[in-house]
């Protein structure tokens, strides 16, 4: 059988699949063997509790999804006593997501759950930054470069999750990667809205969101062959992901492994049978090594 495994700086992966944070949870355990997976990514936590955006927070298109969730949290220490002993039964490697309001915040997270048995830290920059007028941390070069600083100051490897919505995306990744993140996942959901013509209403109450799924992916895919190209550490793809096929073009395109999203909601199961669509595209291409697929794109002569 084909060897899948990929290494993302410290971090030894069985296979590159893991989930998208917020688009799993414990539940799974009872659908699939959790110890198929390269890494598990689990929802995005907060210091305190929050609740979250109000409904209606999800708007179905027919090759997308629009979500307007905020970042409900049962905070750390719920985290730290629960949800980390569950997953620290399975054998990959747990990556925690976590977001803040300030940049000491961020670092004071990443010094809590440092310690926990996690094998790496994302960092959500795409949430507000308060001293900087509610601009996404995302957006600042200046800013995300602070706050992988702080939380890498913390002693856990980094991975800078990064918003698809910034127009200097590359000075932002370089500046993460300056700021010694272990790795990029590019990235989050596209900043969009949608209207519902019968009620003239928005049809997610926060009027805007991020729109995920199928439709996305070649903006992602585009974004993170930018991304990957402009850094030398690893850029992990993220957008529209639902088969092998996808992952062996993130990966063409540069990247070292993948986060599933929007496709776990629609097929709870999609994961391993991804990862087996890997093994079966291996073998049919006689391909040893998944990873000599890293940035191995063809150009046109």
């Amino acid at each position: 059988m084909s060897d899948l495994s990929v290494e993302i700086g410290s971090v030894q992966l069985d296979n590159p699949v893991m989930p998208g944070s917020g688009t799993f949870a414990e539940g799974h355990a009872r659908v699939f063997d959790l110890n198929r997976l390269g890494a598990i990514v689990t929802k995005t936590i907060t210091h305190d509790v929050r609740e979250g955006v109000p409904p209606p927070r999800v708007a179905e298109f027919r090759d997308a999804t629009l979500f307007s969730i905020g970042i409900p949290s049962k905070g750390v220490d719920y985290y730290l006593n629960t949800t980390v002993p569950f997953y620290r039964r399975f054998t990959p490697p747990l990556i925690g997501s976590i977001s803040a309001d300030t940049v000491e915040e961020f670092g004071a997270l990443a010094t809590k759950l440092a310690g926990s048995g996690i094998a790496a830290l994302e960092a959500n920059v795409s949430c507000p930054n308060l001293k900087k007028d509610g601009k996404a941390f995302g957006m600042d070069p200046e800013a995300t470069y602070l706050v992988v600083r702080a939380m890498k100051a913390a002693g856990v490897p980094v991975w800078a999750k990064m918003t698809p919505n910034a127009g200097n995306l590359i000075d932002v990744a370089k500046a993460a990667q300056e700021a010694g993140a272990d790795a990029l996942i590019v990235g989050n959901a596209i900043l969009a809205m949608a209207i519902d013509v019968e009620t003239c209403m928005p049809r997610v109450a926060n009027v805007m969101g991020g729109i995920t799924g199928a439709a996305t992916k070649p903006i992602m895919l585009r974004m993170a062959y930018q991304c990957a190209k402009a850094v030398s550490i690893p850029v992990i793809g993220c957008g529209g992901i639902g088969s092998a096929e996808d992952v062996v073009e993130f990966m063409l395109a540069g990247c070292t492994a993948v986060q599933v999203g929007t496709a776990n909601f629609r097929s709870p199961g999609i994961m391993p049978t991804i990862i087996d669509q890997l093994h079966a595209f291996c073998e049919r291409r006689g391909i040893e090594h998944l990873r000599d697929l890293i940035g191995a794109m063809k150009p046109y002569e």
